[in-house]
């Protein structure tokens, strides 16, 4: 075995290892290539497959490739549950994308703020994003029970309820959906305060000293120094949690299946719920196409975010 001093000894070994370390052009390929295969067996080929799938009448039971061009385009777009899955999409994360930024905003600035015990409040507020999401979303099944809720007997304890009413949080349509905002927003506001408070900590101390030198009030060192610096990380987090919300089924498959009624029933959840537990894999496939474009946007939002970023 070859060891630290025998290497010392060869300069030629040395010399080599020396000329591949400099060849940026190798290291560079060196370190893309695991990713591009990664990428492509994980996201290329399950898309260039969802397209095929699309284009034919594979389904659970018959797996054999037939092509039937647009067929099941035209079925997804008759069907009345696809056009309430888009239309509860874009309300679950335009709302609840709102309330994730503003929330994780006034919780940045709680946690950059200095006070006694502020590891330990951070370490709590963390606590929802690091808990496995399932875990958490029957945690949530558990409190919004329609006989057992605890959030029913404190609303009953201060009159807001009678001794036997019960609110069916997870039973009404208009509840449901907002129940499963509120437990989405309650997941992700921990990632938008991390994020946006990253950006807080990069603002130069100096600016605000100036500020304050000049007279300048708190509202007026927010709108006109803070919130314009971390405005691009706040965009950046806003729309890392909107790809999020589109692709996420996991809260409203465990809260509501889609129900009552696929009242509650996204893009995400439809396609699972069309194309594994219905079988039918061609009209699944049709439907999570459907996010593709969505995402699209999403992603050119970040990069020109993100380059917006690197110009400053």
């Amino acid at each position: 075995m070859a060891t630290t001093a025998d290497t010392a000894t060869r300069p030629g070994v040395t010399t080599g290892r020396r000329r591949m370390a400099d060849r940026d052009g190798v290291l560079a390929w060196a370190f893309l290539v695991p990713s591009i295969l990664y990428i492509v067996a994980l996201i290329g080929v399950p898309f260039v497959l969802a397209i095929a799938f699309a284009f034919s009448d594979v389904s659970a039971g018959d797996p054999s490739f037939d092509w039937v061009g647009l067929r099941n385009f035209e079925a997804v777009l008759d069907d009345p549950v696809f056009w309430r899955s888009l239309r509860n999409t874009f309300l679950f994360t335009v709302v609840s994308m709102v309330l994730i930024v503003l929330l994780g905003k006034v919780l940045a600035n709680i946690l950059v703020a200095d006070f006694r015990g502020k590891w330990v409040v951070r370490f709590l507020v963390l606590l929802p994003w690091t808990t496995p999401v399932a875990l958490s979303s029957i945690s949530w099944l558990w409190l919004l029970d329609s006989i057992y809720s605890p959030i029913d007997w404190v609303l009953r304890q201060f009159g807001a309820l009678g001794p036997a009413e019960n609110v069916y949080w997870l039973g009404r349509p208009d509840l449901a959906m907002g129940s499963l905002i509120a437990v989405h927003v309650w997941r992700l506001v921990p990632l938008a305060a991390v994020i946006m408070m990253a950006g807080l900590m990069s603002i130069p101390k100096d600016i605000d000293e100036a500020a304050r030198v000049d007279g300048a009030g708190y509202w007026r060192r927010m709108f006109e120094i803070t919130v314009p610096l971390v405005l691009p990380v706040a965009a950046i987090a806003a729309l890392f949690g909107a790809i999020f919300t589109f692709t996420d089924m996991a809260v409203v498959r465990v809260l509501t299946r889609g129900g009552p009624n696929d009242a509650t029933q996204v893009l995400a959840s439809w396609a699972f719920y069309r194309g594994i537990d219905g079988g039918d894999v061609a009209q699944g496939a049709v439907i999570a196409l459907f996010l593709f474009p969505l995402l699209l946007a999403a992603a050119v939002l970040i990069l020109r975010a993100v380059r917006r970023i690197e110009v400053r």
